[in-house]
């Protein structure tokens, strides 16, 4: 009996040990990892949950370090009161790189007041700054180094899109087929090496860097590990490579670009460039722009649509059908390639009106949906349906965080030496730079 009594009693020990283990795993550890994952299939990225202290150490430490110098009355008073929140966001990285442009223009026309400049070049380094930064958090030099190869691999690339096609010919040792091969070595080579070390950081239990590289390799180490390190589950080395290019290339280009032809149309239509200097003033004042501002400058985003209608950065967006399928009464075999004319599509005056060729923001004054007239498809200079540029807002947001500054800082004109060229090199290139009178306000 007595035996029975202490198997009951060790028998209620074990299950109550048992309970409250389970209750504290799944307190700080399963039901965290729950809401975590729940989260992210809505799109929200955040930094991962780490066990007990959380984000509390890297806070703490931030906060200290912003304590220990002093600020000035007119200073931007974020980076002291919630600097780890500060820097969850990608805009002080803008703003930074946006800043460091703005500085070198203000020189060069410190003395006469005035100066010509070719923007492009600027832009071209402004935007390629941002996404190192933003993107991989890799520095300048090395990430310069990456947008310049991939800037002369789409050069090269639309020469070959040009030129007859020859079966094999790619295989042959020509000059350009030796420099094409050169430059994905080095690239790949670049790009492993930001990798390699992230994978590093990441075995020593250093904090993963909440920039789009960070995110991508965060991403595809819990799917792995959920699935058991299957090898047929997550993306390959080669596959994240790709990822990084892509994300080097189009979120350099398209903002460069759309930029680039923003400040042409503004110099040629001083008009909308007052109306838009007149909205930064009065949201920003003279002041550091904060994200919800950059939200409110509605005749900002008039003009960026406007030119993303008329110098779409991609003026053709190309799919191959991977099964057969049927558009309204065609039907089309697995194989065939479409190419959607996006630059057609928004130069159309059917769809826009007898004006589609001329500058008018005013016309997306309703937003994009009225300025359609409800017309589906119409306006997709970043795609449309699932496949639509995931950069979009980075693109649009970087824009008018740069286009902000520059009205806050100049005013500026067409200079006579400018050509108009469109450029077709991949994106809509100034064949000729972009030669602006810039003038210090």
């Amino acid at each position: 009996m007595e035996l029975s009594l202490n198997s009951i009693t060790a028998s209620i020990v074990l299950v109550t040990v048992v309970t409250l283990a389970w209750r504290v795993l799944n307190w700080v550890w399963l039901r965290p990892k729950k809401l975590e994952r729940y989260l992210r299939q809505q799109g929200l990225s955040g930094k991962p949950y780490r066990l007990l202290y959380g984000d509390m150490k890297e806070a703490s430490m931030m906060l200290k370090q912003a304590k220990s110098r002093s600020f000035n009355v007119s200073d931007d008073i974020t980076p002291r009161l919630v600097p780890f929140l500060r820097k969850m966001l990608m805009l002080p990285e803008f703003y930074q790189v946006c800043s460091e442009m703005i500085s070198k223009w203000e020189k060069l026309v410190s003395v006469e007041g005035s100066c010509e400049l070719d923007v492009w070049p600027y832009l071209v380094n402004l935007t390629g700054d941002v996404i190192s930064k933003t993107a991989f958090g890799s520095n300048l030099e090395e990430g310069r180094k990456i947008f310049q190869l991939l800037t002369e691999l789409g050069y090269i690339s639309q020469d070959v899109l040009r030129s007859v096609y020859i079966p094999g010919w790619r295989f042959l040792p020509t000059k350009r087929n030796k420099r094409l091969k050169e430059m994905d070595v080095e690239i790949r080579a670049l790009l492993m090496s930001i990798i390699k070390n992230r994978e590093k950081e990441k075995k020593r239990g250093e904090a993963t860097k909440n920039d789009l590289l960070g995110i991508l390799m965060e991403s595809n180490f819990r799917e792995t590990e959920e699935h058991g390190n299957n090898k047929n589950v997550g993306m390959t080395i080669d596959e994240v490579i790709e990822e990084c290019k892509l994300f080097y290339f189009a979120g350099q280009e398209t903002t460069s670009v759309l930029l680039v032809w923003t400040l042409v149309l503004l110099s040629k239509h001083q008009d909308w460039q007052a109306r838009a200097r007149e909205e930064v003033f009065q949201v920003f004042r003279d002041k550091k722009p904060s994200y919800d501002e950059l939200n409110h400058l509605k005749v900002v985003s008039m003009i960026l649509y406007e030119v993303l209608r008329l110098y779409p950065p991609i003026v053709t967006l190309d799919r191959v059908v991977d099964e057969e399928i049927k558009l309204g009464d065609l039907s089309l075999p697995a194989g065939i390639e479409l190419r959607t004319p996006i630059i057609l599509v928004h130069h159309d005056q059917e769809l826009w009106g007898d004006d589609a060729e001329e500058f008018k923001p005013e016309r997306f004054s309703e937003g994009i949906s009225k300025a359609t007239k409800s017309q589906a498809v119409s306006f997709f200079p970043f795609g449309w349906g699932p496949r639509v540029c995931i950069g979009q807002n980075f693109a649009l947001m970087e824009a008018k965080m740069a286009l902000a500054l520059i009205l806050q800082n100049f005013a500026f004109e067409l200079s006579s030496s400018y050509v108009h060229a469109p450029d077709m090199v991949i994106t809509v290139h100034p064949e000729h730079g972009a030669h602006l009178i810039l003038k210090k306000l």
